[in-house]
């Protein structure tokens, strides 16, 4: 699910992807294995988001994956906020 759109907003502009924590992360790989999107990878001996707008709008499985809660979201409801702000700027005009 490389980038494009989600509801007619560039995927780019809307701020949902996970962050690890590098103070709590083990680098035990299980987000890199859980999520089949590509947002993990393995980088030297740190794991990293390398393809953040590969992450699902709204999905945030991978952090109840994870054993040592390295991984961090938004809030929800700021999701919630902000799609409607950009549904508002993005969306087709008629006629």
């Amino acid at each position: 699910m490389a980038s494009g759109t989600y509801m007619n907003i560039p995927r780019e502009k809307i701020p949902w992807y996970p962050v690890i924590d590098e103070d709590l992360c083990t680098h035990c790989g299980t987000c890199i294995e859980f999520c089949s999107n590509g947002v993990f990878a393995l980088d030297d001996i740190r794991t990293k988001v390398v393809a953040p707008y590969n992450c699902v709008v709204g999905c945030s499985a991978c952090e109840s994956q994870c054993e040592s809660q390295a991984i961090r979201f938004p809030e929800k409801q700021e999701l919630v906020k902000i799609l409607r702000e950009l549904r508002a700027q993005y969306q087709p005009q008629a006629g």
